[in-house]
């Protein structure tokens, strides 16, 4: 597929990492309790609070991973919407980027700011946003020839025990009634217009989650379907942790606070700047105290280095190559230059845009 030419996989990423370990060195299935920097020991019982340990969302909640003059990336706060017209919608992305950054909000916009791309309202992680029309007309332009890269972090049922698999179903939408919102992979019952969906996943640990046995995984889709990664994950009997849509149908998804899938790394390689931010993993025990890991299976910060220093494709045209130093280095809280009102012709052609990255991504 056009995807495998256009960035570095997880299957090149592991390959990389393996050929710079020694035959001597430790890493591969090796106890999680081993690793003196985790601070406590497999063995020892872990108590399961009630609730999460993280920082619920507000409107003064907003971490900022990187910011240039021309674009922010958010950490984006699980169960909190991008944005939204309807007034119920009490906490969106929108109204707390407003709140932050009051200068930067553009009137001339459906929502004062451009996002780039969408990630679902249960998952949290990178998000980028362009501060200005041609920032936003750039990063288009990345996806657009898919030169952007993408990967996740999750919390999967049962313990997967291949180290890594390419996940290749087909997803088209549901037409069965009462199911209409959702995705399906082809060959099951009311599955329409399926189209080909790649993703990669990487095993990093074993563990428990309440008691129950789960996986982490670290996830990178090669397309860009609708709840493609959710999907996929539960087409190979490993749905998403705290998955409502796709998860088990014991009511036992009901019990997490979350769901566990995070945008963990975005690099966006526009001419005039390298757009990369790598959050922080959110999946680990001194967040999360029912999330048990016990086993090692690849470490991440070593895949995260690989993935990294993986060289960016060239864009189809024009000037020196992607991810070349930014003419303007990272000026926080500094609002873009003055420019003029977006035409309805613009707006009209950027939200077809959004829409069409939303529903049925090509990139």
């Amino acid at each position: 597929m056009q995807a495998h030419s256009r960035c570095m996989c997880l299957p090149d990423i592991l390959r990389l990492w393996l050929q710079t370990q020694s035959s001597g060195e430790q890493g591969l299935s090796s106890p999680v309790g081993h690793d003196p920097d985790m601070g406590w020991s497999p063995h020892e019982p872990h108590a399961c609070p009630a609730g999460p340990t993280m920082e619920p969302g507000s409107v003064e909640n907003l971490s900022i991973v990187y910011q240039s003059r021309d674009f922010l990336v958010v950490n984006k706060h699980w169960d909190v919407r991008i944005d939204s017209k309807t007034w119920r919608e009490t906490l969106t992305l929108q109204k707390q980027l407003r709140h932050r950054f009051p200068e930067l909000a553009d009137p001339d916009t459906c929502y004062g700011f451009r996002f780039c791309h969408q990630l679902d309202f249960s998952t949290s992680g990178a998000l980028c946003v362009a501060l200005n029309k041609a920032a936003a007309g750039s990063a288009y332009k990345c996806f657009k020839e898919r030169r952007v890269t993408k990967a996740y972090l999750a919390l999967v049922r049962g313990h997967i025990q291949e180290s890594r698999i390419t996940i290749s179903h087909a997803i088209g939408r549901n037409s069965t009634e009462g199911r209409t919102h959702t995705m399906c992979i082809e060959g099951t019952q009311g599955c329409e217009n399926p189209k080909p969906s790649l993703t990669e996943l990487v095993v990093l640990e074993h563990g428990l989650y309440a008691g129950d046995p789960v996986s982490k995984v670290l996830l990178q889709p090669l397309t860009g379907r609708t709840h493609q990664l959710r999907v996929h994950c539960s087409a190979l009997s490993h749905p998403i942790v705290g998955d409502l849509t796709y998860g088990q149908a014991s009511g036992q998804e009901d019990q997490p606070f979350r769901m566990m899938l995070h945008a963990f790394y975005l690099r966006i390689p526009t001419q005039a700047e390298c757009v990369e931010a790598c959050t922080p993993d959110p999946f680990v025990p001194t967040l999360d105290a029912c999330w048990s890991p016990h086993t090692l299976v690849q470490p991440l910060d070593q895949l995260v280095q690989v993935l990294r220093a993986a060289h960016d494709p060239e864009p189809t045209e024009g000037g020196p190559g992607p991810c070349s130093p930014s003419t303007h280095p990272p000026r926080p809280g500094r609002p873009p230059p003055p420019h003029p009102p977006e035409t309805e012709a613009q707006r009209a052609s950027y939200l077809q845009w959004l829409s069409e990255w939303t529903l049925e991504p090509d990139n």
